[in-house]
């Protein structure tokens, strides 16, 4: 799975001027790195959940929470005890360190590139993570594995085993279940809890089948019970995303989520997916690239947080994922978005628009909106299914992945971004949407900052910077006097063209034309780079505090 969009926008650098953490980080440096996360409060409404399902939340909250101390393990196989430690120190710099530490699920700050932040740990996160033997190297493992036997090799590189030692200090696998026995026994029994409160069948299927993967290390099942899910209480629970094994990507991280569908939202989606097929009939592009028929647009879903855990809650929050990852039910069942609504209003309102206020003209601030900011990641996401999927080469089809290479992810989320506009301009233009062009635009203009501020060095970061110059060079993103805004006479054909730019270099699988494009429009020009100076102070993310989780089910962190 790719980083979620939103997400990863903040995953790769630390924005602002806040210096690389000391091993042993002061007070001072501690209240300074801890303020770059903005805190905010997470409530739910759950009076419109049906009684049983309200019931089935505190069993839910409870195994989530044990999430966490798997993943402390996964992260760093010293972690339970340095928490330990920590809690006993009560003073002011004992808890500035303990909260830092309980942010970032470690003594590394995942800002500051890993860096340690306490005495007395790796300088830096070990690559391995927890998964493997510190002093285990790669050509280690490699040698190992060499001598197993298919099935054996399956287990020591698959998703859910931890590389321990043996007797004779070789190597060998352990399955999860066994690893985290003891936690993954008390998640299945309350997973089976809830279970028995809830009234939805295909949430009782999911909770069963889950509760029996954590003991029986087979995943498989559940993950196509989770693909099937529909059900208010939208719930993910186990090990998922590779991130944390920055050796081989091989081991899964556990994460948990409880939200609560949002079928507004959903509803919105669902009339999306049924104007797909009309949007790409009328994509700027030749008419022999567009696809007379569509293929199924994987499913999506709009929920409300209320709580995340594991991998799903440390440094930048996930703001949106995108699973399975097993490829046996990719195959066969694709894959499900979750677009979490409130974890993305509170970035928006804690980091956005503190952002808007410095950057944007008078004019400009007054007209952003929320609504306008999701509805358009709503239609990203949808992008990503229309335009060029088959690309002819010397009479053989291929893909515009496979044929714009390692340029590919940039001037695909470029892509979807920009279609989300020309999508929902169309929508305004047929009526099927309330007018709000200018939100829209303004809107968009000032998220643009809050991506390019954490650089270019990933697909977002280089994408929206191919956006934003492109359309500066169209005068539709105009600077003066220090601030930004957009000449709306402008904007709606400057985004047309930028589309139809993008679609045809998928079209024809151009590696030449989009390095180009790469090269002179995925920069951060000097009135960007003022721009980005300004708003240095402004938080990068959020913390959270899961105040519908607490209430639900009371429990010390």
């Amino acid at each position: 799975m790719d980083r979620p969009f939103l997400t990863c926008l903040a995953a790769v650098a630390l924005a602002g001027t806040t210096q690389m953490p000391a091993a042993d980080a002061t007070l001072p440096q501690l209240q300074q790195m801890t303020a770059r996360f903005a805190p905010v409060d997470l409530k739910v409404d759950t009076s419109k959940l049906s009684p049983q399902d309200r019931l089935a939340l505190r069993p839910l909250i409870e195994a989530a929470r044990i999430i966490d101390t798997i993943f402390l393990r996964q992260v760093w196989a010293s972690n339970p005890a340095l928490q330990d430690r920590l809690k006993l120190d009560t003073s002011p710099l004992g808890r500035a360190r303990y909260d830092y530490f309980w942010l970032n699920k470690g003594p590394w700050s995942d800002l500051d590139q890993h860096q340690a932040f306490l005495p007395g740990v790796p300088p830096r996160k070990p690559l391995g993570a927890g998964f493997y033997p510190e002093n285990m190297t790669k050509a280690d493992f490699e040698k190992w594995v060499a001598t197993l036997s298919p099935k054996d090799k399956d287990a020591a590189e698959g998703f859910f085993t931890v590389i321990g030692r043996d007797g004779a200090g070789g190597l060998r696998s352990i399955p999860y279940s066994d690893a985290y026995k003891e936690q993954l026994q008390a998640c299945a029994r309350l997973l089976r809890d809830a279970a028995k409160l809830t009234s939805n069948a295909t949430l009782k299927h999911f909770l069963e089948t889950r509760a029996k993967a954590f003991l029986t290390n087979d995943y498989y099942e559940s993950d196509v019970a989770w693909m099937d899910l529909d059900a208010p209480l939208d719930i993910t629970i186990g090990p998922y995303e590779t991130y944390n094994d920055e050796i081989f990507g091989y081991k899964a991280g556990f994460e948990a989520y409880v939200n609560i569908r949002d079928d507004a939202e959903t509803a919105k989606l669902r009339f999306f997916g049924d104007h797909m097929q009309e949007v790409e009939n009328i994509l700027p592009l030749d008419p022999k690239y567009r696809n007379p028929k569509i293929g199924a647009l994987a499913p999506i879903r709009v929920v409300n947080q209320i709580i995340a855990t594991g991998d799903g809650d440390h440094g930048v929050k996930t703001a949106a994922y995108n699973l399975p990852n097993d490829e046996r039910v990719v195959r066969e069942k694709g894959t499900k978005r979750v677009m979490l609504r409130n974890v993305q209003e509170a970035k928006f309102k804690a980091n956005l628009v503190p952002i808007t206020k410095l950057v944007l003209a008078p004019e400009a601030v007054q007209n952003l909106s929320f609504e306008a900011f999701f509805t358009h990641i709503l239609a990203h996401e949808m992008s990503h299914g229309i335009g060029p999927h088959t690309v002819m080469v010397n009479g053989h089809a291929s893909s515009p992945r496979q044929e714009l290479k390692e340029l590919y992810s940039a001037i695909e989320e470029a892509k979807a971004d920009t279609l989300g506009l020309f999508m929902l301009q169309h929508f305004y233009n047929k009526g099927y949407l309330e007018h709000d062009e200018v939100r829209l635009y303004n809107t968009f203009l000032a998220s643009s900052f809050r991506t390019l501020r954490f650089g270019i060095h990933e697909a977002h970061g280089k994408g929206m910077a191919i956006q934003f110059n492109y359309l500066v060079g169209k005068g539709a993103f105009v600077y003066r006097n220090g601030t930004w805004s957009v000449d709306q006479s402008k904007i709606r054909q400057a985004v047309a063209d930028l589309a139809h730019d993008l679609l045809t270099l998928e079209a024809t699988g151009d590696y030449a034309g989009a390095k180009k494009m790469l090269d002179t429009l995925g920069v951060i020009n000097p009135d960007i780079a003022a721009t980005l100076d300004k708003v240095n102070a402004i938080p990068v993310d959020i913390l959270p505090a899961f105040v519908t989780a607490r209430q639900l089910a009371p429990a010390d962190q």
